[in-house]
């Protein structure tokens, strides 16, 4: 096995560099923006997830605006997803041909690719998932300490998105279905959970000392911001977003799980887990980071089944290598916007969402990255049309945190102030040290009719017709100038609603 080891460092590499140069086109996605502003102000919590995905960001922009060394984290995320993968291939038995094969897989695999593209709080579970599984696996047959190796990876990944919790879950109940469970009863399961519960308890705590927010946004989505998909659905999903050719080889690394008793607790947790997903109307790709086990798995499989004819090997793993190229467009910004929109096209698909939304020419992950220069170009368009001697009251007031973000990440360039909202962690940053009494208050995306109840003069400054590729959302918005505070700030503020969603 040793001669393979090679592989594995082989295999990220490649990867590392295929996205550090794939990865930083277009623009700042909306998410990622909200990330920086996040991360700029250091916590063990915000709202609407854990620390880990805002600290990198904001890490990667100290010696300023660079989207390169921004996506330059999520393209090392992952590599390490791709080398973590080889050596779960490597202790499960398999040999080059089935590091290969998982290696394709999982670094042009399109919801992976995408993870691994852009920053956000999937980035790190696809190497986090197989290094528990990698864990768990030694733990269940070499050595109990593993344990330990688990509780970490666990704990880091509840850091970077709460899913961990529940592919935690589905791990310890695979081992115990599949009749592993008497290996769990030791002192180094114990400790090992004691390590994951300790990495977890600053947020866990964050959040109950903030009442939960998590649990709100979570229900406020559900009740109609995403799209609920029925459980055919949601499987089909699955096969479609992880590429349907290279979807075989997960399905086969699930049926070789399943057929050998030392693997079995690899099907029945990704089994228990999907079940899960479905039962709490999760988004399609939330147990995609159990994928690269399966692909691991899905390699031994074939590399089985063609011992006999190694021949067709090099014939496989180019196919795999071919249809994860082609489809890769879709999931990373690698094509000139005019080149995908007619590839897209070609392929008679229509942009689309997880959300219940409007969409442009392009789907929402690459809509989101385009418009945001422009919409603070307006804001400050609106901030300097203000007489110089009055600017020091002007509060600038956004609809969601995109804008607000964006604001906050370009408006240095314009001398803007900082942007507040009522959205999700702007909520709680709340006036950002406002102490005006008489505001100025410019907001976008904000209707009239909600600004007249705080303010006697609200006035339509333009109507921002935003970035043709932008989705609509961010297209066609109004610029407001409000005055006349009509009670004191601290109780007019938010001028709309508390939301988190």
């Amino acid at each position: 096995m040793m001669r393979y080891r090679p592989l594995p460092w082989i295999a990220a590499a490649l990867t590392l560099i295929f996205h550090a140069f794939g990865n930083a086109h277009y623009g700042f996605f909306r998410d990622e923006l909200y990330f920086i502003a996040c991360g700029r102000h250091p916590d063990v919590g915000y709202v609407d997830q854990p620390s880990l995905a805002p600290l990198m960001s904001a890490a990667s922009q100290v010696f300023g605006p660079s989207l390169f060394l921004l996506r330059f984290v999520a393209a090392t995320c992952a590599a390490a997803a791709v080398f973590v993968t080889c050596l779960l291939v490597d202790d499960l038995g398999g040999g080059a041909f089935a590091q290969v094969i998982a290696a394709i897989c999982v670094a042009l695999a399109p919801v992976l690719a995408s993870f691994g593209t852009k920053v956000s709080t999937d980035m790190l579970a696809p190497s986090l998932w197989p290094l528990a599984a990698l864990c768990t696996f030694r733990a269940l047959n070499r050595d109990p300490r593993w344990w330990l190796g688990v509780g970490l990876a666990l704990g880091v990944a509840f850091n970077s998105k709460y899913s961990a919790i529940f592919f935690g879950a589905a791990l310890v109940a695979g081992a115990i279905v599949s009749g592993q469970g008497r290996r769990l009863v030791n002192h180094w399961f114990v400790l090992g959970a004691l390590l994951g519960v300790a990495l977890a308890l600053p947020n866990a705590a964050w959040q109950l000392v903030h009442g939960l927010p998590m649990l709100e946004l979570l229900r406020n989505g559900a009740a109609g911001k995403n799209v609920v998909l029925s459980p055919p659905q949601f499987v089909l999903q699955q096969i479609l977003i992880l590429n349907p050719v290279l979807s075989l080889v997960w399905i086969a690394g699930l049926a070789w799980s399943l057929m050998h008793r030392s693997l079995r607790w690899i099907g029945v947790a990704f089994l228990l887990l999907i079940i899960l997903m479905i039962a709490l109307h999760a988004k399609d790709y939330y147990p995609a980071a159990f994928y690269p086990i399966l692909f691991a798995a899905g390699g031994c499989a074939i590399e089985a089944w063609t011992l006999r004819a190694r021949w067709t090997r090099p014939l496989v793993a180019g196919v795999l290598a071919v249809c994860g190229l082609i489809l890769l467009p879709f999931a990373m910004p690698i094509l000139p916007v005019g080149t995908f929109i007619a590839y897209q096209s070609a392929f008679h698909l229509k942009p689309h969402s997880r959300e219940h939304m409007e969409l442009g020419v392009l789907p929402q992950d690459f809509g989101d990255m385009f418009g945001w220069p422009e919409m603070t170009g307006a804001i400050a368009a609106a901030y300097f049309s203000i007489p110089p001697d009055e600017r020091s009251r002007v509060l600038i007031y956004t609809a969601n945190y995109g804008e607000a973000a964006a604001i906050d990440f370009f408006g240095g360039g314009h001398r803007l102030p900082p942007a507040t909202s009522h959205h999700n962690q702007y909520y709680l940053w709340g006036t950002r040290g406002y102490t005006a009494r008489d505001p100025i208050v410019i907001s976008i995306n904000v209707s009239q009719s909600d600004m007249r109840k705080s303010f006697r003069s609200v006035r339509l400054e333009n109507e921002y017709a935003g970035a043709p590729l932008a989705i609509p959302l961010e297209r066609d918005d109004p610029i407001l100038i409000s005055t006349g505070l009509k009670r004191p700030l601290a109780r007019a503020w938010p001028f709309t609603v508390k939301l988190y969603y």
